[in-house]
């Protein structure tokens, strides 16, 4: 099945379904003497894994990552790495009722439509469990990309109509993860989790916006035309389970503002007054923070009955049974760092080799 990869230079291809034995990556290109910190790799896996908290889906998976390949004696060979992650806690029997029948705003049509064949397992390939594999590869891309001064966070900004309204440059970073809806607020947090849990009782979901910031990259990182930075991160990020939408620096807001009113003023090399094009210009990095809105809808599995069809075209009921996120945004934020994280390392690599 092609699609699989991501990448030029530094390139992931995953592998694995929802509920199949373990899901895995390799990782190829990949610099060689890399020091690695296989622990910094679980933790990120932990900030995305399932369980985690009361808002959360309720299945119990560790997502230890196995390492097979790539890495000896803590340092990279410049080989592929393979790895995988264990899938222990897939029940599949919650998925029994849907062999058949599609549900609303899923894979599930399309897959078939497609393929003819599909794995009614929790989604099968189409889950969101494939994303595990992409924050493994991002957290060795970004111990790469730490060498070079680059940093990449994100934080939950919005849940619904709930909206943090401070600028990033005032977020206090330490308050991220000391939320388990990941708004670095305290105040908005708390209506966050508060409205998950309301929307949870009514077996309903909600959508919500993580914002990220790469910080540190040089200006000259980008490449014109079709493979400009901007074009890649937005697939990156729009390739993650649920995205709707990608914004960029002013983002859609542009749409009403005059030239005079956007254009970023240079006050000195390399530095502009304002940052409306979110560090990117022509597709090539400026140097200047890139700043990105992306945005999650509601989880399609709901706790109610909807009206479907099954896979001969007739009337059905989908029913919504087994362990679902309510708002996917607060466990999105470590994979939105991982898709920049994949990109970035892939550009930073692409620009080393002309010269």
């Amino acid at each position: 099945m092609a699609g699989n990869s991501i990448g030029q230079l530094f390139r992931l291809t995953t592998f694995g379904e929802s509920h199949g034995p373990a899901i895995g990556g390799i990782i190829d290109g990949c610099p060689p003497g890399l020091e690695i910190d296989i622990q910094r790799i679980q933790s990120e896996l932990d900030r995305r894994k399932p369980g985690q908290s009361h808002i959360t889906t309720q299945r119990k998976e560790s997502d230890t990552v196995r390492i097979l390949s790539g890495i000896f004696e803590g340092k990279t060979l410049g080989s592929p790495i393979g790895f995988t992650i264990d899938n222990s806690d897939a029940k599949s029997k919650d998925y029994d009722h849907l062999k058949d029948v599609y549900r609303p705003s899923h894979a599930d049509f399309t897959y078939d439509a497609k393929y003819g064949i599909r794995d009614h397992r929790g989604g099968g390939r189409s889950s969101a469990r494939e994303t595990a594999c992409r924050v493994v590869a991002g957290a060795i891309a970004r111990q790469f990309l730490e060498k070079t001064g680059v940093d990449v966070w994100a934080y939950v900004s919005s849940v619904g109509e709930i909206e943090l309204e401070n600028q990033y440059q005032n977020v206090d970073r330490s308050m991220i993860e000391k939320s388990i809806v990941r708004c670095p607020d305290q105040d908005t947090s708390a209506r966050m989790i508060t409205f998950i849990e309301d929307i949870r009782k009514l077996g309903d979901t909600v959508g919500g916006t993580v914002f990220c910031v790469i910080q540190g990259l040089p200006a000259g990182i980008g490449e014109p035309v079709f493979d400009k930075l901007n074009a890649d991160l937005a697939k990156a990020l729009v390739s993650i389970n649920a995205v709707k939408a990608f914004e960029l620096g002013s983002g859609v807001s542009a749409s009403k503002m005059l030239g005079s009113e956007h254009n970023d003023q240079i006050t000195s090399l390399g530095k502009t007054l304002t940052n409306n094009s979110g560090g990117i210009q022509g597709g090539i990095s400026n140097g200047e923070d890139i700043t990105m809105r992306v945005t999650f809808k509601p989880v399609a599995t709901i706790m109610r009955d909807q009206d479907s069809v099954n896979a001969k075209g007739e009337t059905a009921i989908a029913s919504g049974k087994g362990r679902h996120d309510p708002c996917v945004v607060p466990r999105a934020v470590p994979i939105v760092e991982a898709m920049c994280l994949l990109t970035i390392a892939d550009h930073y690599l692409r620009q080393k080799a002309i010269g």
